[in-house]
């Protein structure tokens, strides 16, 4: 097993496993699985990481802008997504540890992240990984109708940018 660099070739993987998340109702907003294009577009191109079992991805994580702004260039947000028949296993946590080595090394200062406050498991895994909450958005938006709390949780790089 290994953590590898994905690309377009291994998108329907990550798009299966993506499609395992939304099917939690408690992962994202999103309601359906992107297109490369969309994706693509959407994250840095830097910090695609895959946990591979051979051919096989079991999790997938990446980085997201979250601003054009050059000011807030060493910030980005983290996405970790496991396939269901994976978790448990501490894949979401050698994931979300190399991504935070890659964040480091490509100049990324603090990672943040967005989870609805019942996902107890994501918050905890941020946690084991130097994340804190600083924040909680109450009824922040709707998912199939029902309205979601979403915490906010950061983690500041005691590396880079200080």
């Amino acid at each position: 097993m290994e953590i590898i660099y994905f690309d377009q070739s291994h998108f329907p993987q990550v798009q299966k496993i993506y499609g395992e998340g939304l099917a939690t109702g408690t992962a994202t907003f999103e309601t359906k699985i992107p297109t490369w294009t969309s994706w693509d577009q959407s994250h840095m191109k830097i910090g695609r990481l895959a946990f591979m079992d051979k051919e096989n991805m079991l999790g997938w994580a990446a980085l997201s802008p979250v601003s054009n702004r050059c000011v807030y260039g060493g910030v980005a947000e983290v996405s970790v997504y496991v396939a269901e028949s994976a978790r448990g296993n501490g894949i979401g946590k050698k994931l979300l540890n190399a991504l935070i080595e890659t964040s480091e090394a490509n100049h990324i200062w603090t990672l943040q992240a967005g989870i609805f406050s019942e996902n107890e498991g994501s918050r905890i895994l941020h946690e084991k990984c130097g994340f804190r909450v600083i924040g909680y958005r109450e009824k922040i938006g709707q998912l199939h109708g029902v309205w979601k709390d979403n915490l906010l949780l950061e983690r500041r790089s005691k590396t880079v940018g200080i």
